[in-house]
Formats: structure tokens, sequence, C-alpha cells
């Protein structure tokens, strides 16, 4: 039913072109000869035909441009929607001051065209400039402008420091417990983020990707509060390397200043160890605190979800370590007593294996 009724609506509206067109065309020379009744009858066939020719393929545009439009729209946050929206008003508003002049224009079907591309333009800019420049501002309020290297400020150390220097990665500002640890003391010396960081920051700021913008915004927060931080010295600096990635350029600005990088990348992590470069990895830090259990050790774990392996139930520690528990699957949902039997450890975490008791 639905196909028939787009079918009849195509139809209609190839006919109503063709009427169009027909009108337009009356007006040339070339067709003043051809009867009028001929010429509509003949462009609404031809134009009606065309349309349901096309059907399918102009339904399947339509959804694809409806989808693309609820993306776009559903990753904006509120300030974006405002400012989108008072940009594309002062935009058309612009166009149609500027489409006036176009009707002083002989040839109606030119100013008609000029019209519509004016209109179409400045809606786009009018939608696209205020969000890049609201995305611009908070970045700017968050970093010194190019070329002032280090951040002024107070910083409140005591006696002589003479830690490396640590180079911060971009997961780790993302990620956000670099701020925590901080707090803590535990980071000695002053944190170095060159530009090419801050580029990659704002670029996944700016991303289409809800999540990914959503991450951005968080990594810039962070780094205001590192920048503010009385507790470390933040230097900002415009060191770069040509034809170079992110990785390969912090391994690179850690050997020239001789210090350590900071990240949560594991892969960055065995390329540093190759090339001989410290490293001080966030996740490897939380694995080492994490407490230590035994087997024989006995808790209450809340199995929350079914396991890999046949039977097996899965539930977590407050410190995310997965507790992996046999012959589980039947307590889904339930906290049970249970006791250690294993504990594999490995790169990326530990699980602890226990089954009930």
């Amino acid at each position: 039913m639905l196909k028939r009724l787009s079918k009849l609506v195509s139809a209609v509206l190839g006919i109503l072109v063709g009427v169009g067109v027909a009108n337009i065309l009356e007006k040339v020379s070339v067709f003043q000869g051809v009867e009028t009744k001929v010429l509509y009858t003949i462009n609404g066939i031809i134009f009606s035909l065309l349309f349901l020719f096309f059907t399918n393929a102009m339904i399947k545009g339509l959804r694809k441009l409806i989808r693309t439009l609820e993306k776009a729209i559903f990753t904006l946050d509120t300030k974006e929607i405002i400012s989108s929206t008072i940009g594309f008003t002062v935009g058309m508003v612009i166009a149609l001051l500027i489409s006036n002049i176009f009707k002083y224009i002989p040839i109606k079907s030119i100013g008609l065209v000029l019209t519509v591309i004016t209109y179409i333009i400045l809606g786009y800019l009018g939608i696209s400039i205020p969000r890049n420049f609201i995305t611009n501002i908070d970045f700017l309020q968050y970093f010194p402008v190019k070329g002032e290297k280090t951040v002024s400020k107070k910083v409140l150390i005591t006696g002589e420091c003479n830690a490396q220097p640590k180079i911060v990665d971009t997961s780790v500002i993302i990620d956000g417990r670099i701020v925590d640890i901080i707090q803590t003391g535990f980071i000695e010396g002053k944190l170095v983020i060159p530009n090419f960081v801050l580029e990659e920051l704002q670029h996944i700021a700016d991303s289409a990707d809800d999540l990914k913008r959503k991450k951005g915004r968080r990594g810039l927060d962070i780094l205001k509060q590192l920048i503010d931080s009385p507790i470390v010295a933040v230097e900002v600096t415009d060191v770069d390397y040509e034809n170079s990635e992110v990785d390969s350029k912090l391994l690179k600005l850690a050997i020239d200043l001789d210090g350590s990088v900071l990240t949560n990348d594991y892969n960055l992590n065995k390329v540093a160890a190759v090339q001989n470069v410290k490293v001080l990895n966030i996740n490897e830090l939380a694995n080492a605190v994490k407490p230590v259990v035994i087997p024989g050790e006995q808790f209450k774990v809340d199995i929350i979800q079914k396991g890999k392996g046949n039977n097996q139930g899965v539930g977590y520690l407050d410190d995310g370590t997965m507790i992996v528990v046999e012959d589980g699957e039947k307590f889904i949902g339930q906290k049970i007593d249970s006791m250690v039997t294993s504990v594999l450890q490995t790169d990326a975490g530990r699980m602890i294996f226990v089954k009930p008791i």
C-alpha cells in the first residue's frame, strides 16, 4: 500500500514539474508553434514517467538524508543547537536582502537560480560558522596562544626538584585520572603538553561522533584543571616534527627533553620500550594498586551477566576487576559467597576466578 502511494505521489509531482517546465518552454520561440495543450500533456507524461522510474532511488535518498539529519541533530548539544538556529536565521535574512538584487536581472530564470544558490550558501554558513566559532572560543580559553610556550602560574613546590619532565599523551588527558593522581603528589616534575596533542584533542572534540566529541570535551575540561592546578607546573610547547604520527612525535620529544611519556596507550608502551624511552602508564599504576587476592580467600560477589565459558557467571570488584564465577550462570542477578581459585594477571589487566561456596 505504501509503495503504491509513494508511486502515486511521485507521478503527481512529476506532472506538476512537467507543467512548470511547459510553462517556461511555451515562452521560448522554438515551442511557440506547438499547441499549448499538447506541450503541457507531453511534458506532464514525460516527467511523471521519469519520477516513477526514479521513485525507489528518490525514496532511498530521502531516507538517507533524514537519517543523516537526525544523526547530525541528535549529536548536537544545546549550545550548538541555539547558535546554529540563530546563525541560520541571520543567514536567511541576509539571503533575503541579497536576493532582492536579483529581481532586476532581465532573465528571470537566472535570477531564480542565483536566489536559490544564495539561500543555500548563506543557510549553510549560518549553521556552520557559529558552531566552529563556539568550539574555537572554548578551545582558546583553555590554552595559551601559539608562541606562548609556558603557562604562567604559581606552583606550590617545596625544595629542589630534578625530576624528569613528563610528556603527556592525549589518552591520559581524556582518561582524566591524572588529575586525581597529581592531587596525591605521586607525580613530580613538570608536565609538558605539545601543541600537536592539543590539536588532536581539539579534533576529537570537533568530531561528528557523539561519544568521541564528549570524550574530547571532557579532555578539554581535564586539561584546564591541570593548567589551573597549583600543585604541578604545566608547559605547553610548540615543538613539532614533520612527517610523523602523534605517537612518534611524543617519543622523539621525550628523547630530546630526556623525559618520560605519560600515557594509557598499550601500543605506545611497547614502542617506547623498544626505543628505550621511559613510560608511565596509568593503567599499569591502577593495576599495581588494586587489592591483592590469594587462592582460598573468600568474599561476596554480585553476578551480573553470563560468562564466555559453559555455565560461567561474571561479576566485578569496585575497582573494575573482572571476576569469573565457575558454575555461576544460575546465580545471575544474585549476590553470593565465593572463594578464589586462581588469579590471572595480563598486560591488559587482571581476572579473578572463583567458585560458589
